[in-house]
C-alpha cells in the first residue's frame, strides 16, 4: 500500500442547542443566538501524495456512513445541485497544488440532516485542513465565512450564520448579527461547575423520519411576509439568547433549562411542523422524568432531533436515557467541545 507524504487530521464539533436560532438568517435582518458546540466531532483525515503525471481528477473522497465515494478536479468541482455538492464545492474552495493528489476520508457521528449544522462542521473541517495544506493561515472566523460563502453562494442553500462559527470556534458562542450576514462574536468562558454541570445532563435525541429544512425556512419567510407576528416571536427568541448567556455566566443551568423551553415554544409559534410529533413524544417522556430543558435544534421539523438537559437527579437521568432508548433513535451524551 503506497504511504502518504504528508497526513493532515482535523475536528469540527457539531452545534446544538441555538437559543435565539433563526434570527442569525437574512430574512430576520438582525438577531442574538447562543450556541453550545460539542463533541464526537466530525473527522476529517486528509493523505496527501505526489502526483507526478498531473491527473486532473486529484481528488479522491470517502465517506464511510454513507459507503460512498468520488473522484473529481477540484478546478470543477460541478452544479450545485449534483451529487455530494456540498464535499466537492468545499474542497473546491480553496486552490489545490496541481502537483499533490490528495485522499479524503469524511466521518460524521450523526447523519446528514440531524438539524446540529452538520453540514458547515464537514465544510469547516475540510477548509481547515485544506488551509493547512496550502500553508493558509486563517483564523477561525476566516474559515467560518468562507464556509458560509460555501454553502450560501456556491449551493445556494438557506444559511443563517451560527453553525460554521460553532464548528470553527468551538465552545459556548453568543453571536450579536447585527447586519446579516454580519456578526460580533463573544466565545463564553463558563465557570468549572456549569460546564461540568451541561457535560453531565446535556442529551441529544433523534427524532427519525426524513426532513426538508428548506420547505421549512420558506414556511417562515412566508409567515414573516404575513405581519407582525413573527417578527415579535423571532425577536423574543433573541432576548432568550440574551438571558442565556446571563443564566451560563452565572452558573444557573437550571434557568438555561427553563429558556430552552420557553424557546422551544417560540419555534413551535413561528410555523407549523418545526417543532413535530415526535418531539412532542420526546417532551412527554422529559416531562416523565423531570427533565430540566428540551428544545428541537436548528430549523426543526422531522428528521431533525432534540438537545435535552437531563434532570440533576440521576437516577432520574438514567431513566429518562432508558425510555428515549426506548424510542429506538439516536441517543448520544454530548460534550462541550474545546474552543
Amino acid at each position: 500500500m503506497e504511504r502518504p507524504d504528508r497526513l493532515i487530521e482535523t475536528e469540527a464539533p457539531l452545534r446544538i442547542n441555538d437559543i435565539g436560532g433563526w434570527t442569525d438568517t437574512w430574512f430576520a435582518r438582525r438577531g442574538r443566538v447562543l450556541n453550545l458546540a460539542v463533541v464526537p466531532a466530525v473527522n476529517v483525515r486528509i493523505e496527501v501524495f505526489g502526483n507526478p503525471g498531473r491527473d486532473p481528477e486529484r481528488v479522491r473522497v470517502r465517506t464511510p456512513g454513507n459507503g460512498g465515494s468520488l473522484t473529481f478536479a477540484p478546478e470543477k468541482p460541478g452544479q450545485a445541485a449534483g451529487p455530494h455538492a456540498l464535499l466537492r464545492h468545499s474542497i473546491g474552495a480553496l486552490v489545490i497544488p496541481g502537483d499533490v493528489r490528495l485522499e479524503i476520508t469524511v466521518r460524521s457521528p450523526v447523519p446528514a440532516g440531524f438539524a446540529t449544522g452538520t453540514s458547515a462542521s464537514v465544510c469547516v473541517a475540510l477548509l481547515k485542513g485544506l488551509d493547512r495544506l496550502t500553508g493558509g493561515s486563517r483564523t477561525a472566523d476566516e474559515i467560518a465565512a468562507l464556509a458560509h460563502r460555501v454553502e450560501t453562494e456556491k449551493l445556494g442553500r438557506q444559511c443563517g450564520v451560527q453553525d460554521q462559527i460553532a464548528a470553527a470556534r468551538g465552545g459556548v458562542n453568543f453571536i450579536r448579527m447585527t447586519a446579516y450576514p454580519r456578526s460580533e462574536v463573544e466565545t463564553l468562558r463558563l465557570g468549572a461547575a456549569a460546564g461540568k454541570n451541561l457535560d453531565r445532563r446535556l442529551r441529544l435525541v433523534g427524532l427519525g423520519g426524513s426532513r426538508d429544512s428548506a420547505f421549512l425556512h420558506e414556511r417562515v419567510i412566508a409567515e414573516l411576509g404575513r405581519g407582525a407576528a413573527v417578527r415579535d416571536r423571532l425577536d423574543e427568541m433573541s432576548r432568550l439568547a440574551e438571558e442565556a448567556r446571563e443564566r451560563l455566566l452565572a452558573g444557573d443551568v437550571e434557568g438555561y433549562g427553563r429558556i430552552m423551553i420557553a424557546n422551544n415554544e417560540c419555534q413551535r409559534a413561528l410555523a407549523e411542523g418545526i417543532v413535530p410529533p415526535a418531539a412532542d413524544e420526546v417532551i412527554r417522556i422529559a416531562r416523565k422524568h423531570q427533565a430540566s430543558g428540551w428544545k428541537v435544534n436548528g430549523a426543526g421539523g422531522s428528521g431533525s432531533s432534540m438537545t435535552l438537559l437531563a434532570s440533576p437527579d440521576e437516577t432520574l437521568a438514567r431513566a429518562l436515557d432508558l425510555d428515549i432508548g426506548a424510542l429506538g433513535q439516536i441517543l448520544l451524551k454530548p460534550r462541550l467541545s474545546a474552543t
